[in-house]
């Protein structure tokens, strides 16, 4: 009995491997359209007044204005063109600071974040942030900087119900994300820590605050050419 659990378990653990290995290298050439976290909002509305509406429209990456990937990189993750997965100094900050702080800050890079809402379940536990690591350094050997960035950019929660930079783009400025000013995509950047309480079309004076901030952040990065080279 112990040999059969054994071999079993080794098959499953294969099994687990080469399918989720598999499942990456797909998704490194065809479009994300679902994610777990898109279908937990849609289920949320369930028996509730809200809308059931999704509002998603994949683009490529050369087909959004790079303000809109330069914005992101600037409020979330402004290592990310150089480092693997993992911003440690980052992560050590995060630790020293939570000591003293009410409210905890976590240190996520955008592959996790990517990994996070492409691959895994909402919640925390031990399990879901090995998972995490795992598919954060997954996407990190085979998708790449820039398809990493594409799919953050399409699978973002920017909004009610609303998810990617062009979706948010057309419900609340009412053109592509091609055309995304400076100032539109870093006011969609100030919303991302919480897209559900803050507003881009109705911003807050916090996310107005937070939106000339970025703003600036971004001009100090060098402007575009910080990402050109990802």
């Amino acid at each position: 009995m112990l040999e059969r659990a054994y071999w079993f378990l080794i098959k499953a653990f294969l099994w687990l491997f080469f399918g989720s290995f598999g499942y990456v290298v797909a998704l490194k050439y065809v479009p994300v359209w679902v994610t777990p976290l898109i279908v937990s909002r849609w289920m949320d509305t369930f028996g509730t007044d809200e809308s059931s509406q999704v509002y998603k429209k994949w683009r490529p990456y050369d087909m959004i204005s790079k303000e809109a990937a330069l914005a992101v990189v600037s409020s979330e993750d402004q290592a990310f063109p150089t480092h693997w997965g993992f911003d440690f100094d980052e992560i050590q900050d995060a630790i020293k600071e939570n000591q003293t702080r009410k409210r905890p800050r976590g240190a996520s890079t955008i592959s996790q974040q990517v990994a996070k809402n492409v691959f895994l379940w909402s919640g925390r536990s031990y399990l879901r942030k090995g998972l995490e690591v795992y598919f954060t350094a997954l996407i990190e050997l085979i998708w790449g900087k820039k398809r990493i960035l594409e799919v953050y950019l399409n699978v973002a929660e920017t909004g009610p119900m609303t998810f990617g930079v062009e979706a948010a783009s057309q419900r609340y400025y009412g053109h592509s994300s091609a055309t995304l000013s400076r100032d539109e995509a870093a006011r969609i950047a100030a919303v991302l820590p919480n897209p559900r309480l803050f507003s881009i079309k109705k911003p807050s004076a916090y996310i107005q605050r937070r939106t000339r901030q970025i703003a600036r952040q971004m001009r100090y990065l060098g402007g575009q050419k910080y990402i050109r080279s990802l």
